[in-house]
């Protein structure tokens, strides 16, 4: 008859000598324990992290052990998923067998493919954004080919927001010509434009100079006389005209 108990004592004992500084147990009956398993550095010294729970059934290792996910770290929901596939699969491959080591190292392995699987989609991001942005350079150089519907379409755009424009500027003239007053409502809206005349004489009174020499000068001007002319005549007023 198989001593399951002592099976699982035995194992315990020899994880615990493999994974000295992952190896934590939870509880001793049921037996409960994890292992954490940590990829190798990737190319950018990146690394994915998961910790194992297991719990020993009765039978075990004739029956499969208990397991999940218990933490993680980096690990996407389908890195989990395969992950959780992975064990399943190793764990009824391995009934009968303590198996815990090897469903361990199967995770370590599948570890280190999600991390050059990582590495893998970042070049194709790289490549993926250096691929838009020489379409973007290409777009950038040579333009939208012209169409007749593009330019169609171009042109009705224009033309709406060119009358847009003329109505603005048109609206705006008859605004400001409706603001301008003409003389007769300046008169009417500002009555002292209506002495404003008188006010400028009456306010320069006698301060008004004239300069009496204009005049003394107007008698030393020598004025020819009509009548000293001997050809004049007064009833004949074409006299003056030479036959």
């Amino acid at each position: 008859m198989t001593d399951y108990g002592e099976e699982q004592r035995n194992e315990l004992e020899a994880l615990e000598s493999i994974y000295p500084d992952s190896f934590t147990v939870l509880s001793e009956s049921p037996p409960s324990f994890t292992i954490t398993v940590t990829s190798e550095a990737g190319e950018n010294d990146e690394t994915v992290q998961t910790t194992l729970k297991f719990t020993y059934s009765e039978k075990y290792p004739d029956e499969a052990p208990l397991y999940e996910i218990f933490s993680q770290e980096n690990l996407e929901d389908n890195d989990i998923s395969d992950i959780l596939k992975l064990l399943a699969l190793q764990a009824e491959e391995n009934l009968g067998m303590v198996m815990i080591f090897t469903l361990v190292t199967a995770v370590q392995e599948k570890l280190n493919e999600i991390v050059d699987q990582i590495k893998t989609r970042r070049e194709e991001e790289k490549k993926q954004k250096e691929k838009e942005a020489e379409e973007a350079e290409k777009q950038l150089f040579h333009g939208t080919p012209v169409t007749i519907e593009n330019f169609l379409n171009w042109k009705a755009k224009f033309d709406a927001e060119l009358l847009e424009i003329k109505k603005k500027r048109m609206k705006e003239e008859e605004q400001a010509g409706k603001n301008k007053l003409s003389g007769k409502q300046l008169f009417e809206t500002d009555h002292n434009l209506d002495t404003s005349d008188i006010q400028f004489l009456e306010d320069a009174g006698n301060n008004v100079e004239v300069d009496e020499s204009l005049f003394q000068e107007m008698d030393d001007l020598e004025l020819e006389d009509d009548e000293d002319d001997p050809d004049y005549t007064p009833a004949d007023p074409e006299s003056d005209s030479t036959d």
